[in-house]
């Protein structure tokens, strides 16, 4: 199946290998999600899936929102995200998805907002060198020359400069599955992936080598 599924971030751990090695995973509780919508080429202009993750009370919903999510089941869901699927991929409203769609050894595609770190300067931004550190010196951490003077006159949009650093949509391709734990939702994938623990994740299967 090629729905992907939300999930919470856990922390991150180590899990040794056969031969002893220890190997940096990320523990994930993943789904259950059920599938909310589903969108067709006749109605909607596209093929996707739109599925929902996390209860949430009722008194935070809004009655638009409260009548979508009954047409799939009673429960309220915190989170909506929507996956493309090809047109004669059989999907019914209401599936539950869960962890077990998943198996050891297959390679998904993590993504999340990375952690925010609030306003930085140019070093920690973008690996700005600073400036000499001698008797004398005023730009330790300046950025230097930013532009011209008269002309033109203005800095240029999308110049590296001091600003908000962090808290965007990252995705990290290709990470092996080493364990999945159907019954506590749980799923185990080599190495690190975006946010912080309790941050928001959707995991889908890679695309094969040559989009298929």
């Amino acid at each position: 199946m090629s729905i992907g599924i939300l999930g919470t971030k856990l922390g991150m751990s180590q899990f040794f290998s056969p031969d002893g090695k220890a190997v940096p995973v990320t523990l994930i509780q993943a789904g259950p999600c059920r599938i909310t919508q589903r969108k067709s080429m006749a109605r909607d202009g596209y093929s996707a899936v739109q599925i929902g993750y996390g209860e949430i009370r009722e008194k935070l919903v809004s009655l638009p929102a409260k009548g979508h999510l009954a047409k799939s089941g009673d429960t309220l869901l915190r989170h909506l995200r929507e996956y493309r699927v090809p047109a004669d991929e059989a999907v019914e409203t209401g599936t539950v998805l869960t962890v077990a769609q998943f198996e050891p050894g297959q390679a998904v595609d993590v993504s999340g907002d990375t952690v925010g770190r609030g306003f930085t300067g140019y070093q920690k931004r973008h690996g700005f060198r600073r400036g000499p550190m001698s008797h004398g010196s005023k730009n330790h951490r300046q950025p230097g020359s930013i532009g011209a003077g008269t002309t033109p006159g203005r800095i240029y949009p999308g110049k590296r400069m001091a600003g908000r650093y962090g808290g965007k949509a990252a995705t990290m391709r290709k990470l092996m599955v080493i364990k999945v734990d159907p019954d506590q939702h749980l799923l185990v994938v080599k190495g690190s992936v975006p946010g912080k623990p309790g941050s928001l994740l959707s995991i889908r299967p890679s695309r094969k080598v040559g989009g298929q």
